[in-house]
């Protein structure tokens, strides 16, 4: 969803606390107490402060595995932020605690020059337990993707039918890696998560994410669904935000690698970064990750990475991924062609390589997800911030004014 959206009557969010109301508890649980994937009820707030957690009790993933090496350390040196105050979208007063709770935050971590400062869990979260990251995960994807083509397996300037040419008669049949990088790709296809018809909901059904009737005929398969796209407007014009362009670019980085997401994703940032917990995708029927929005990691994990892109693609003294991929990163694309799709909340900013750039004084990009998920990282303040939440509303713009304000006045208050 594109544009910024009036706050609606919202439930109180400490009354969603899914600890307080119960949820999976028993053995078995009560039939009220019981969510499931087969009747839909993951997905229905507030079922969803607990679902978020639990993908792997839900439904089929791939693990990503953290290696059998050592476990990096997180260096801490914590400091009391909860009364920040900053004004908010409302000129109201807040506190930095107020818009951890107004957002239906389930854990949230910032990382302030190579140290956790604050470290936060609600509810049920705890801090090896993986919360799924929705569209954070397109950031790792083109992360992947990025360091493909500095090895000069990939090449952005080639045609998608050149890794893939199963999608030559459909909308990516004349489209660019880069394109796809760079989410310009025309496309029918709709993100509208408020409309029931949006195809958005059709994807989803094709990769097993929502259950199906019994009568269901469509594709199930993400791959099925890809290659049944049609093309609408032209490529490389404007900037439209759309999952599938991520799914395509993950068969991309399948074929350019010959690896799964999953393999590649543990050999080339997992293992080396020397994470604490593995990480898992969702799949759907054939075992295909869902590169748009199925990574579940931790927190800390999540920090981990975070910290490291933050530093040029160090971390520990090493380089993980090389200097100049981040640096393709952050250099960002056209905001000319990124305004065209009427972000009102993110003003100047660009979208390339499947992150959000910001094109402003403190150089900021972020991977952003529904409902909350985020990776902040704020290189002049030398702050990352990473944030899970079940926000009931998918639409980011909903908590983006309190979000990015809260975050400019961690961010000032920390270089004082």
């Amino acid at each position: 969803m594109n544009h910024a959206m009036a706050q609606t009557s919202l439930p109180d969010p400490a009354s969603t606390d899914p600890e307080k109301l119960g949820w999976m508890q028993g053995f078995p649980p009560p039939p009220d107490k019981l969510i499931q994937f087969a009747n839909g009820s993951n997905y229905q707030f507030p079922r969803t402060r607990w679902s978020f957690s639990h993908g792997r009790e839900l439904g089929p993933t791939m693990n990503v595995w953290h290696g059998n090496g050592p476990v990096s350390a997180l260096p801490a040196a914590y400091r009391d932020i909860e009364q920040l105050h900053f004004t908010d979208e409302h000129n109201a007063d807040m506190t930095w605690a107020g818009m951890l709770q107004n957002t239906y935050t389930d854990s949230v971590l910032v990382m302030h020059k190579g140290k956790v400062i604050y470290e936060k869990y609600f509810g049920i979260s705890k801090p090896y337990l993986p919360h799924i990251a929705m569209s954070v995960t397109k950031s790792f994807v083109g992360t992947l993707a990025t360091i493909l083509a500095e090895e000069g397996k990939l090449d952005p300037s080639a045609l998608v039918t050149q890794y893939v040419p199963e999608l030559k008669d459909g909308a990516y049949g004349d489209a660019t890696v880069r394109q796809v990088m760079d989410m310009t790709i025309g496309v029918k296809y709709s993100e509208v998560y408020a409309d029931p018809k949006a195809e958005i909901w059709d994807y989803a059904r094709a990769g097993g994410l929502l259950p199906v009737a019994p009568t269901y005929d469509g594709p199930r398969s993400f791959y099925d669904f890809l290659v049944k796209l049609k093309k609408e407007g032209e490529h490389g014009e404007a900037f439209a935000y759309k999952t599938v362009n991520a799914e395509v670019l993950g068969w991309i980085v399948r074929r350019a690698s010959g690896q799964s997401l999953s393999d590649l994703l543990s050999e080339r940032i997992w293992q080396k970064l020397g994470m604490e917990n593995d990480a898992y995708f969702s799949v759907d029927r054939l075992g295909t990750e869902q590169g748009g929005g199925g990574l579940n990691l931790t927190l800390r994990d999540m920090a981990r990475f975070g910290e490291m892109m933050r530093l040029n693609g160090k971390w520990n003294g090493q380089q993980v991924i090389p200097a100049a991929v981040v640096q393709d990163i952050r250099k960002g694309a056209d905001p000319a062609k990124f305004a065209k799709a009427g972000y009102v909340t993110l003003p100047g900013y660009s979208y390339h390589n499947m992150w959000w750039i910001g094109h402003n004084a403190h150089q900021t990009f972020e991977a952003r997800g529904i409902h909350g998920q985020r990776i902040y990282i704020d290189p002049v303040a030398e702050m990352v911030v990473v944030k899970f939440s079940s926000h009931p509303l998918a639409a980011n713009p909903v908590t983006d004014p309190v979000t990015y304000r809260a975050f400019s006045a961690l961010a000032n208050y920390l270089m004082k």
